[in-house]
């Protein structure tokens, strides 16, 4: 007498093509190419006041890897110096590191910073009007990337967090720059802060640098391979990440779709650094008689990142690789470990 067939308990509902309970999602196949173009996009970014690299990070769909991948470097770290089972702590955090994204991004990073440090800046200074307009556009067709991925309608309580958010960016990003002397301490906290909005879609470290007064000079040591300045900024990139990356781990997984909105309103607000008509102490203009020329640079930028966006899409589509998997990727940081 055969078995009784017994039927499945139901579980959980979710939406479709998302991965199942304690079921790892397919990895994206990225090709190391690419991943080189993503690095050198962000690095490009980065040396403009206004833009994020984190906001770019988002739109490539390698975010929440770079957020895992730095958080199990600091915990190795923590565990190589800490333990317990030092070595054996250090090498089971290290290999979930996503190294096949991890490294060419880097790379991509360091060659765009080496390269077009020079280039930019000097682009930013002799066309301010046309390249804030430009970025404007890009920022702006972002914006609906952390909004996609905080998932659910827009309620109440949703707006509200935006809209805070919101006008957070709006009023740091209206402080009037400053220019200070590059003392060491100063340099350090700098790459401190630096480093954290580039952990932060919406907030530019280069905006930051600018508004403390160091951004011509850390362009400077790029350019000029300055290694005494950048041997300080890089010493504050490493204490900003281990001390804002495992923060910002755990309110991806905790908090996400939070988190995500918040993201929506420092992007939103933070649109206000790339008005393209502004004084140098930031007073906002109105625009000039030549505004259709930064119209089209602003839908120029747009159309770079729906092309972006568009890319990423297909390759989700051919991977099945989709939005709720993204989500169930960000991995829970143990702090006990």
């Amino acid at each position: 007498m055969s078995p009784t067939p017994v039927s499945p308990t139901p579980g959980p509902s979710r939406p479709p093509g998302t991965a199942a309970a304690g079921t790892a999602p397919a990895p994206v196949r990225r090709s190391l190419p690419g991943n080189l173009v993503r690095g050198a996009l962000i690095g490009v970014v980065e040396t403009v006041p206004g833009v994020s690299g984190g906001t770019v990070a988002l739109v490539v769909g390698i975010y929440d890897e770079l957020i895992n991948s730095a958080g199990h470097v600091v915990s190795a770290g923590r565990r190589l110096l800490t333990g317990p089972d030092r070595a054996a702590g250090l090498r089971e955090h290290l290999a979930r590191v996503h190294w096949r994204i991890v490294v060419p991004v880097v790379l991509g990073m360091a060659a765009a910073l080496l390269t077009v440090a020079g280039p930019v800046s000097h682009l930013v200074e002799t066309q301010p009007v046309l390249m804030r307009a430009l970025f404007f556009g890009m920022v702006l067709a972002s914006i609906g990337v952390p909004l996609r991925l905080a998932g659910g309608g827009l309620g109440p309580r949703a707006l509200l967090v935006v809209a805070a958010a919101a006008v957070l960016a709006f009023v740091l990003v209206s402080i009037p720059p400053t220019t200070v002397a590059p003392a060491p301490l100063l340099v350090v906290l700098a790459a401190m802060v630096a480093v954290s909005a580039l952990l932060l879609p919406g907030l530019s470290g280069s905006f930051l640098l600018l508004t403390i007064g160091l951004y011509q000079p850390t362009l400077r040591a790029v350019d000029e391979l300055d290694l005494g300045y950048l041997a300080l900024f890089f010493l504050g990139a490493a204490l900003g990440t281990v001390v804002v990356v495992k923060g910002l781990q755990w309110l991806l997984h905790r908090h996400h779709r939070v988190t995500m909105l918040a993201l929506t309103g420092l992007m939103l607000g933070a649109l206000r650094t790339l008005w393209p008509w502004q004084l140098e102490d930031r007073t906002l203009l109105a625009p000039a008689a030549d505004w259709w020329v930064q119209l089209l640079a602003a839908a120029a930028g747009a159309a770079v990142v729906v092309l972006l966006l568009a890319v990423d899409a297909r390759t989700r589509a051919r991977t099945g690789h989709g939005s709720p998997e993204e989500l169930a990727g960000v991995e829970d940081p143990d702090p006990s470990r």
